[in-house]
């Protein structure tokens, strides 16, 4: 791939790329300012906090804007996974594209083509072991440049895993930790970083604390 030069001027006169746009405003807050539809962003946690069900609260915030495609390599389509949707609100209305399993190059063979989803979840990272190694997060990347890819991972010691979370953590713009059903977010966009409570009284069990609300 060329590698590009640029003055001072035209740095400072770069314009942010397509803005991710959501209908939640805790979210958007969270994300932060000119978050942009390219790049990279990381869920992780521990099975049993909230992950999944987060995942789905997001992408359908982004549904509401843009054309988005999920795929649900670990759980698949049923039972849990299909509780979890209903739970995270989302209808017949919403502009999500479901998958079971596509593999790394199926990935990038459908959503390299105009007019297909613009934000691609991979959900996650555990059935990938032995396809997508922690260089492939960069090559993806940069095989679909115009999309926006939201990894999901498990957890150990607090990190993400396996190898390819440590390097997709490394690239995520948007960083969201799920524990004790709360999300915790790191962003590196102007403005961004907080939490969201996906459950207030679980939440508030699992962090011993009482959580207060207008």
């Amino acid at each position: 791939m060329k590698k590009r030069s640029l003055t001072t001027r035209n740095l400072l006169d770069k314009k942010p790329g397509k803005p991710v746009m959501l209908s939640d405003e805790t979210l958007k807050a969270a994300i932060g300012e000119n978050a942009e539809l390219r790049g990279s962003w990381l869920i992780y946690g521990n099975e049993k906090n909230g992950k999944t069900w987060f995942s789905l609260i997001l992408a359908r915030a982004i549904a509401a804007h843009h054309k988005v495609a999920y795929i649900s390599a670990e759980e698949g389509l049923e039972g849990s996974f299909l509780s979890a949707v209903r739970r995270a609100g989302i209808t017949a209305s919403d502009r999500i594209q479901w998958h079971e399993y596509l593999t790394k190059d199926e990935i990038i063979e459908t959503y390299r083509k105009p007019r297909t989803a613009e934000v691609i979840f991979i959900d996650n990272l555990t059935r990938y072991i032995g396809e997508i190694a922690p260089s492939d997060i960069l090559t993806i990347q940069q095989r679909l440049p115009s999309k926006l890819i939201v990894y999901v991972a498990h957890e150990e010691n607090k990190h993400p895993i396996p190898a390819a979370g440590i390097r997709a953590l490394t690239f995520a713009r948007v960083v969201f930790r799920i524990a004790g059903l709360r999300a915790l977010i790191t962003s590196r966009y102007e403005g961004g970083g907080g939490e969201m409570i996906l459950d207030i009284e679980g939440s508030s069990l699992y962090w011993g604390e009482k959580i207060i609300t207008n």
